[in-house]
């Protein structure tokens, strides 16, 4: 989020991480990710949601 600033991330996002061990960055569908986390909110515990809603996911608080 903070790359982007407060707008919502599309579901075909897509970044490139850097992974120790890895020679290339990885490609993760994070709109996707974030689509599916939030759909199944339900399911995560209060520890997940407490953190989600520390890095800014207002859904999660």
């Amino acid at each position: 989020m903070r790359r982007e600033g407060d707008r919502p991330v599309p579901r075909g996002a897509v970044v490139e991480i850097e992974i120790d061990g890895e020679t290339e960055p990885v490609p993760v569908r994070l709109g996707v990710w974030i689509s599916n986390t939030k759909s199944r909110r339900g399911r995560l515990d209060a520890d997940q949601l407490a953190a989600l809603a520390e890095l800014g996911m207002d859904w999660a608080g």
